[in-house]
């Protein structure tokens, strides 16, 4: 088969589209034949040589992938070859093969082209386990998505919309917040030109988020404590900021809030397959009633996958950018 490699770190040229073996099935693991993945920010810090795959994880870019059940494993069940699926992954996603634990499969939903399913499993994974798993948004609350925009925010706006939340948005330009407001977005922050404290204070009398979903880290966490309600949550899944900031503990304490961070990569595999069952419960029915969908940006051949590395560090996209195997053809 062939897969992206990564022979040196570097920029997007550093991704070659090579002949590399086949991956085999282990127990409990199921063979995809790929149609798609999808470009997340893990694999560009994967090819800076910055976040290495897992143990025992498959070393090429790519944690999620759409396409056909190829081959089982000793001791699975409840798939069959030439099944429909999309998965979440902990690497392997741009090859033409890749092997999955069974737990991290899903079905595609009804109505969903299967290459347009591969931009599910991550955002869904990410969005369900950090903001109602973990954070317990509820009807009613306010929840802030930073990076509105973007594949985990796009996502995030529509499940909050669809268990009543309120939601605010930060995203840079009035195009992509004009497009967070078609997805159902209540409060529109740019935040290249507003402060979201101030602005989220004016729009919620004073109350501020109830839950604020970060991927900034560091250059917020002063100012994502300063938003946060009374009780709030805050959700820390990325460090585009940078991971080192200073903590008032003080207005932690006078809120009653709390923080937490979290990664879904280097999970153990109870862990995902439970986030997984979860998302298959909650969410997989929303998309199949069409209340939730996958926002695409555009596809590119996975041989070309320097070019959507470029689109997704320029950050002129909306949604996901996935990638396109010769299988999908």
């Amino acid at each position: 088969m062939h897969a992206i490699t990564i022979p040196e770190p570097g920029g997007p040229e550093a991704l070659v589209w090579a002949e590399v073996p086949d991956p085999v099935p282990g127990e409990g693991e199921v063979l995809v034949e790929v149609v798609s993945s999808a470009v997340n920010r893990a694999d560009v810090l994967q090819r800076q040589g910055f976040y290495n795959p897992p143990p025992g994880a498959s070393p090429y870019p790519g944690l999620e992938c759409a396409g056909r059940v190829a081959a089982l494993g000793p001791g699975v069940t409840g798939w069959s070859v030439g099944d429909e699926v999309c998965a979440l992954l902990a690497g392997g996603g741009y090859a033409e093969k890749v092997a999955v634990p069974s737990g991290q499969l899903l079905p595609v939903p009804a109505d969903v082209d299967l290459t347009v399913a591969a931009a599910l499993p991550e955002v869904t994974a990410t969005v369900w386990s950090n903001v109602f798993m973990v954070a317990h948004l509820r009807p009613g609350e306010t929840v802030l998505i930073h990076g509105g925009s973007s594949g985990i925010g796009t996502m995030a706006i529509q499940l909050a919309k669809a268990v009543g939340a309120r939601v605010a948005v930060t995203a840079g330009g009035p195009e992509k917040l004009a497009r967070c407001k078609e997805l159902g977005a209540d409060i529109l922050i740019d935040y290249r030109e507003q402060d979201f404290v101030e602005e989220l204070r004016q729009a919620t009398d004073g109350a501020g988020a109830d839950v604020i979903l970060d991927i900034v880290g560091a250059a917020y966490l002063d100012r994502n404590v300063r938003a946060l309600a009374v009780n709030g949550r805050l959700a820390i899944i990325g460090l585009q900021g940078g991971a080192k900031g200073e903590l008032n503990l003080g207005a932690l304490l006078t809120k009653r809030a709390a923080v937490t961070a979290t990664s879904l990569r280097g999970r153990p595999l109870a862990e995902k397959s439970a986030i997984i069952a979860a998302v298959r419960e909650h969410v997989w029915p929303l998309i199949t009633e069409g209340v939730v969908r996958p926002i695409v940006d555009r596809t590119v051949p996975m041989a070309n996958a320097a070019e959507a590395h470029r689109v997704l560090e320029s950050s002129t996209h909306i949604g996901k950018v996935l990638l396109l195997t010769p299988a999908a053809t």
